[in-house]
């Protein structure tokens, strides 16, 4: 999984300038952290590696319905 990086002072600065206390400020930027640790991203990696296994399940449905037509036209 890909580590994302949350700069949380500046966060919470940013949050104090616009007029929040800074007790919100850190309650609010915690959370925040809190909710995208426990977002599931996919990587690029992830996504490689999902299509070399969706290619590798197609090329096997093909090769086992050419074996069954095979045999199918073979009986007929």
């Amino acid at each position: 999984m890909a580590t994302i990086t949350f700069d949380t002072h500046k966060f919470i600065r940013r949050l104090k300038e616009s007029g929040i206390s800074e007790t919100q400020a850190e309650a609010i930027a915690e959370a925040f952290r809190d909710a995208h640790f426990e977002a599931d991203l996919a990587t690029k990696a992830d996504l490689r590696e999902l299509e070399y296994r969706l290619v590798i399940k197609l090329g096997g449905m093909m090769m086992a319905s050419v074996a069954i037509v095979a045999t199918l036209v073979k009986l007929l």
